[in-house]
C-alpha cells in the first residue's frame, strides 16, 4: 500500500499481477506528483497551476498519439497505451488538483462529493480498466467505495488539513452544529463536535457499505485487495467512532492487529 493521499492506492502490491505493476506505478507517480505540486513546498499558486498546466498539456499530447515532454508521462503514456486506458481520469485527477490550489473550503457536502468525484474516483475506474472491467453497477460502486475512502482520510487529517490552511467539513454542517472553525484550531471535541463528526463518519460509512459488494464480485487478487481496502477503511470509522471523532489527540490509523484482522476477514469473504 501507498502513503499520504493515496494511501488506500495498491502500488507494488505482491497481490497484484505482475503484468500490472508497472502500469499501476506510472499510474501512482503521476497522481502522486500532480497531488504534491498542489501541496507541498513553497511555490505560489501561480506556479503549482502552471505546472499542473504543464500536466495538462503533456497529457494532451499523449491523447494525441505524440510523445510527451516530461519524463514521467513516458512511462503512463507507456501504460495507456498497453492497457487501452481512458484520459478522463487522468483529466479528471488533474482538475481536481488544480481545485486543491484555489480552493479550501466546501459549503455543502454536495460541493465535497465533487471534489471526491474528480480527486479520488479516478485512481478506481483506472484499476478497473486495467482489469477490463467497466460495466455501469461495478463503476459506480467503486465510486463509491472511493468517495468514501477520500472522506474518511478527510475526517483522519481534520487537524492536519488545517495547518495547511484547508478544511474539508462542510461548512453547513459545521453551521448546522453550531461549530465555528476555532474548535478546530483549539483541538476542542466536546458533544457538538463530536455529534458532528459521527454525522460525518455515518456518511462515509453508508457509501463504503453501498459500494462493497463490488469487493465480493470481483475475482482473483483485484477482489481480495479491494476487500483488504475496504476494510482498512471500515477500521478507520470504527476508531473514528469510538473516539467520538477527537482527532486531535491522536489520529486514528491501522496497527498489526488490525491488519491481521483485515487479511483473515478478505480471505473469507469470497
Amino acid at each position: 500500500m501507498s502513503v499520504g493521499h493515496y494511501e488506500n492506492f495498491p502500488v507494488g502490491s505482491l497481490l497484484l499481477p505482475r503484468r500490472m505493476r508497472r502500469a499501476v506505478h506510472a499510474i501512482y507517480h503521476f497522481a502522486r506528483y500532480a497531488d504534491d505540486v498542489a501541496d507541498e513546498g513553497d511555490a505560489d499558486a501561480a506556479a503549482r497551476l502552471a505546472e499542473l498546466d504543464r500536466l495538462s498539456a503533456d497529457l494532451a499530447r499523449i491523447e494525441a498519439g505524440a510523445e510527451p515532454q516530461i519524463e514521467l508521462m513516458r512511462p503512463l503514456a507507456a501504460a495507456i497505451a498497453a492497457h487501452g486506458l481512458p484520459f478522463q481520469p487522468f483529466h479528471d485527477l488533474l482538475s481536481a488538483f488544480r481545485q486543491d490550489v484555489v480552493k479550501t473550503r466546501y459549503q455543502s457536502f454536495a460541493e465535497l462529493v465533487d471534489y471526491c468525484r474528480r480527486s479520488a474516483n479516478p485512481v478506481g475506474r483506472l484499476m478497473l480498466a486495467l482489469y477490463g472491467v467497466d460495466d455501469a453497477r461495478s463503476l459506480a460502486q467503486s465510486d463509491g467505495i472511493c468517495t468514501a475512502l477520500q472522506l474518511i482520510n478527510f475526517w483522519q487529517d481534520v487537524a492536519v488539513d488545517w495547518q495547511k490552511g484547508r478544511v474539508y467539513l462542510p461548512q453547513d454542517d459545521l453551521a448546522r452544529f453550531r461549530l465555528e472553525e476555532g474548535r478546530i484550531e483549539a483541538g476542542q471535541c466536546d458533544a457538538a463536535w463530536r455529534g458532528m463528526m459521527l454525522y460525518q463518519v455515518e456518511r462515509a460509512r453508508k457509501m463504503l457499505q453501498a459500494g462493497a459488494p463490488l469487493g465480493r464480485t470481483l475475482r482473483g487478487r483485484l477482489g481480495l485487495e479491494l476487500r483488504l481496502i475496504i476494510l482498512g477503511g471500515e477500521r478507520i470509522l470504527k476508531k473514528l467512532h469510538a473516539s467520538g471523532g477527537d482527532v486531535f489527540r491522536q489520529r486514528p490509523k491501522l496497527n498489526g492487529l488490525d491488519w491481521i484482522y483485515m487479511m483473515w476477514r478478505a480471505c473469507r469473504a469470497v
